[in-house]
């Protein structure tokens, strides 16, 4: 009867989960999916085999000394039960080679912490009574003194370490020589073998940390470049580990390593930031210093904001240039499309310097032809050039681009509507930092459901798109609905590059005649090195494909076909595995939920 009982209050909370997330006007397929899957969630599921644990004992990292790899945790009144668990799960490591290192600030009420410790006569824990509180960063830098490995792994002391947490990081250090690992989380209530939900994250996305600190759990990091960059600083208390994550990245050539595995559980209670901000108010006014330091320390001109929900960031970079933009905007017939774009591209659009070229491709109709002299002589920034050719996206794109006195592109469909004056500010102020190439934005169909928030390749087999038919305005997985962030892909619909990058990459591949031409372009511009970016703060109407019809018949359906097997031909297997989608989420759907066949353990 208890069991029921608990498990009806689960079944409420998942609902109260996917309403906060998905709103009240889901539908109903998509929510039956979710509880679904959510249900037959498998107890235990990402745990390792017994057998393989087993296996992992006789394995020693030989990258470090003795094989030692230190996990670090200050203590400060712990209650007792979680850490019991805690310390437990250390002690039931399939490595062999670790060590717990425990600086105890707790008060004389809880004495019982210190005597708990001492009571289980272990030579893998080094433990240290403090003489008094020196604060979070103080604490972890005790514990930090009694390690011996040349790792150390942060964790808090009332949360849980997955049984092969240590010889995942002892395997990852000897694979990759990595400054800095981590790994995917979960977080539980009660019994830390069912957890609540799991965060299955990308692999390291720069832009994606300034706006979310993603990271989090499991951090190794090589004590030389923990001690280097200052370690904690009870400066930033509550996000100082948002603060020692974005010093690791500021140095140069820093290696990062993420494994996508669940290697740590968080217990979510009322004063942990697991269960979000609100516990602690003051993390978000410190995470936005931290941030606003940071941009200090790396010379870029900028300022950090609150994002669109609590624990989510913005960082409004100064345009310290104002590159002229030219758009390009293909277009056969289909007068109303292109007047809409247009209109409200002139009248919301706050960035001024831009130029437009609409690209006329084999129009019919006459009234095309006035409304391109009207347009013309209302705007000295508007020019239409001619491509003869049948319609081909890139070759018509290639061919407008060749027109344009930019120094960057910006590639838009005629079905697009812009929503916020602030879109191609928005862009830009992105696609002027280091390193960026592209930038895509955020678009949603006429019922304000999302049509684009980033391309992940390996969906379908090829690709698809972010978090499609989510309702606009909801926080999407783990916020990646509501963040800048790196990806792989956008789509080309409204996509920005710099020059730089398109004439590297040697502009669009025209075998692509109409489908997967951004995904090519996007991936060829990431593989040379350049950030591809996704904002959700350019927005846009998307009358997807109105002028073009269905690829899912005859001849369309051939070339389709034709254009998917050279993607795959190009870019192989590794389409199947987007560096910025985490292996354990689906590739069946579009909503970011967990895969239903978990991939197979890999030791």
């Amino acid at each position: 009867m208890i069991l029921k009982i608990r498990r009806i209050k689960e079944l409420f909370a998942l609902f109260f989960e996917y309403v906060k997330t998905e709103g009240l006007a889901g539908t109903t397929k998509r929510a039956i999916g979710f509880f679904q899957r959510r249900m037959k969630a498998k107890k235990g599921r990402f745990l390792p085999p017994k057998d393989a644990l087993e296996r992992q004992k006789s394995y020693k990292c030989t990258s470090v000394e003795d094989g030692i790899i230190s996990i670090v945790t200050p203590l400060f009144n712990t209650d007792k039960k979680h850490l019991a668990e805690y310390v437990q799960s250390f002690l039931n490591q399939s490595y062999q080679y670790g060590e717990l290192c425990l600086a105890d600030a707790s008060d004389e009420n809880h004495s019982y912490v210190g005597e708990y410790i001492k009571s289980l006569d272990s030579n893998k824990i080094r433990y240290v009574k403090l003489d008094k509180n020196y604060g979070i960063a103080g604490n972890q830098q005790k514990a930090i003194d009694l390690a011996k490995g040349e790792y150390i792994c942060l964790c808090d002391h009332d949360d849980i370490i997955s049984p092969d947490a240590l010889y995942q990081m002892a395997r990852a250090i000897d694979d990759t020589n990595a400054d800095f690992i981590y790994s995917d989380e979960a977080l539980f209530d009660s019994d830390w073998t069912n957890p609540i939900v799991a965060h299955f994250k990308p692999d390291y996305s720069y832009y994606y940390m300034t706006n979310c600190n993603y990271i989090c759990h499991l951090a190794c990091i090589r004590k030389s470049v923990y001690e280097a960059v200052g370690g904690l600083n009870d400066d930033y208390n509550g996000a100082q580990d948002h603060d020692l994550f974005l010093k690791i990245s500021e140095i140069n050539n820093v290696k990062i390593h993420h494994i996508p595995k669940v290697l740590y559980y968080w217990r979510v209670h009322a004063q942990s930031t697991s269960g979000g901000v609100d516990a602690k108010p003051y993390v978000t006014q410190n995470a936005i210093r931290a941030l606003d330091h940071h941009l200090a320390r790396i010379g870029v001109k900028g300022k950090a904001t609150t994002g669109k929900f609590g624990s989510t960031y913005k960082i409004d970079y100064e345009l310290t240039e104002t590159p002229l933009v030219s758009i390009i905007i293909p277009n056969k017939d289909h007068i109303d499309d292109l007047s809409k774009c247009l209109d409200s591209i002139y009248e919301k659009t706050t960035y001024k310097n831009f130029e437009i070229i609409v690209c006329e491709n084999n129009s019919t109709e006459e009234s095309t032809f006035e409304y391109y002299n009207k347009v013309e002589k209302e705007h000295d920034n508007l020019h239409i050039v001619y491509y003869k050719g049948g319609f081909n996206f890139s070759a018509i794109n290639n061919f407008a681009i060749k027109s344009a006195k930019g120094d960057m592109y910006l590639m838009l469909n005629n079905d697009i509507e812009i929503i916020n004056g602030e879109w191609l500010t928005e862009m830009v102020s992105l696609a002027i930092q280091k390193n960026v190439g592209i930038v895509g934005a955020m678009l949603y169909y006429p019922d304000d459901t999302v049509q684009h928030a980033g391309v992940i390749t390996g969906l379908g087999g090829f690709a698809g798109h972010s978090h499609k038919y989510h309702r606009r305005g909801k926080s999407g997985y783990m916020f990646r609905l509501s963040c800048v962030q790196n990806l792989s892909c956008v789509t080309a619909a409204n996509l920005l590059v710099t020059k730089e990058a398109y004439d590297k990459a040697e502009g669009l591949d025209e075998e692509f005649t109409v489908a997967f031409n951004d995904v090519d372009f996007c991936l060829r511009v990431r593989d040379m090195g350049y950030h591809v970016l996704f904002t959700p703060y350019a927005e846009c109407y998307h009358y997807e494909s109105k002028s073009r019809g269905s690829d899912k018949k005859g001849e369309k359906k051939e070339r389709f076909e034709g254009e998917r097997n050279r993607l795959q031909n190009r870019h192989g297997k590794g389409l199947l595995r987007d560096p910025f989608y985490n292996p354990n989420l689906t590739l069946d759907m579009e909503d970011f939920s967990e895969s239903r066949v978990l991939p197979k353990y890999d030791e």
